[in-house]
């Protein structure tokens, strides 16, 4: 076992994985919370990647009539960079950013957007594949919120538990020795007292289980490498299962255990699975970078698993942009003539409709009712609604001076906005 110069407790190693436990004197805590900003209030909070249910899909918003000409700036402060969605629980901001050469988790007073406490630790990066460079040294997964505490993907690998009322790391997992080309993306997920992400890197990691409080390993499933989507956790046919793409495949693995139950391959240009898997009762459905959206339905017959193909769109392909799926149906941003908006039934797989070409590189699209927020890569807000004849417009806003990649976290009347450096808080009043 190597020794500790860490000045934490060493509790477990791997090929791919160090991981130490911290104490409370390692950490700087500029400002402690008051216990009752991390009082929950699950219509309004903003917990993980995409939302409550990792999915696209508001809770809580406050419709204006009529929508306003501008919206009203409330603060902007300087955060790092970064892409990583700001989480929103009771009045507090949590954001995960890069200053230098240190990954920084930090909460804000959602109110003023004042610092109440920051931790930090070293992360030095440089990608090790060309491509990815124009889009900073990260961090670009969402961390996660679950019974107090946060857990981080930073961008070389560097798994992280923050205690979210004082900002201390609980524990650690240190940078694998190789990691993924373009960095890491896949947001962590929580589930029944595992954080569950990918670690290591091309050709070479581990899906894998760390217990929530201590950091150890409670299973792994090492036959791939990571992919840059965020996995999901369903009930099928009676075994709750983590479906997820990994470098090369669209897997399922007992949640309980880490047992792969079925996969098939998947495979994009340049190694980018980056979109989320969306599940709709049985059916899987899948995309990736210049390839068709397709869905296959998973199924189990004397418990053996296997997949059948339900329908391929070659019309539809999505690059970085995830949809929101409401009632069976899917709006997105396609990646076909440079960035068009559809509609797609995901039971039958048609096209319902697609918009003109050339409308955008990037979209983070959420959902509140009936209300579509489209936040562009260049900054312009798009609100509007869809049917199945057509998108509606509403209103366009500017909401930053430079790139927003990060999805916005909209909860009331209430739009937090990420760009390349800043956190801003706009309001639709």
């Amino acid at each position: 076992m190597p020794p500790n110069d860490d000045a934490g407790t060493l509790i477990y190693t791997s090929p791919y994985m160090r991981i130490q436990r911290y104490t409370l004197s390692l950490i700087t805590v500029l400002t402690l919370l008051p216990t009752s900003a991390l009082s929950q209030n699950s219509n309004t909070d903003w917990p993980q990647w995409r939302g409550p249910n990792r999915d696209g899909i508001v809770a809580s918003f406050s419709v204006p009539n009529p929508w306003p000409n501008q919206l009203t700036l409330r603060w902007k402060v300087e955060v790092g960079e970064g892409y990583a969605t700001p989480l929103l629980f009771g009045d507090n901001v949590f954001m995960f950013t890069r200053e230098g050469d240190e990954e920084i988790m930090r909460a804000l007073d959602a109110r003023t957007g004042r610092t109440r406490w920051q931790s930090s630790y070293p992360a030095p990066f440089t990608y090790g594949a060309g491509g990815a460079e124009p889009h900073g040294p990260g961090p670009k997964a969402t961390p996660t919120f679950k019974d107090g505490n946060l857990y981080t993907l930073g961008l070389g690998g560097v798994v992280t538990a923050f205690d979210a009322e004082t900002g201390a790391q609980l524990w650690q997992v240190a940078e694998p020795p190789v990691g993924p080309l373009y960095g890491t993306a896949m947001s962590p997920l929580v589930e029944q007292g595992l954080v569950i992400v990918h670690v290591g890197g091309h050709d070479q990691g581990a899906l894998t289980a760390f217990d929530t409080t201590t950091g150890e390993v409670r299973w792994s499933w090492e036959d791939d490498g990571p992919s840059y989507a965020s996995p999901l956790v369903a009930d099928l046919h009676g075994t709750r299962q983590i479906i997820t793409l990994s470098q090369d495949r669209v897997i399922g693995v007992s949640a309980l255990t880490g047992t792969l139950l079925w996969e098939r391959p998947f495979t994009t240009d340049y190694t980018q699975n980056t979109i989320d898997p969306i599940l709709v009762n049985d059916t899987v459905v899948v995309a990736g970078f210049q390839k068709p959206t397709s869905a296959f339905r998973i199924v189990n017959q004397q418990d053996q698993w296997a997949t059948e193909d339900v329908w391929t769109n070659d019309e539809i392909s999505l690059y970085m942009a995830n949809g929101v799926l409401t009632d069976d149906i899917l709006f997105g941003l396609s990646q076909r003539n440079s960035g068009q908006y559809f509609l797609l039934d995901v039971t039958t797989g048609e096209t319902l409709w697609t918009s003109e070409g050339r409308q955008a590189t990037n979209a983070a699209i959420v959902k509140a009712g009936e209300t579509l927020f489209i936040l562009e890569d260049d900054a312009e807000l798009i609100i509007g609604t869809a049917d199945t004849s057509e998108f509606k417009e509403i209103k366009r806003y500017d909401v930053a001076d430079n790139q927003t990649w990060a999805p916005p976290t909209i909860s009331g009347n209430r739009l937090f906005i990420k760009d390349t450096s800043a956190l801003t808080l706009w309001t639709f009043n």
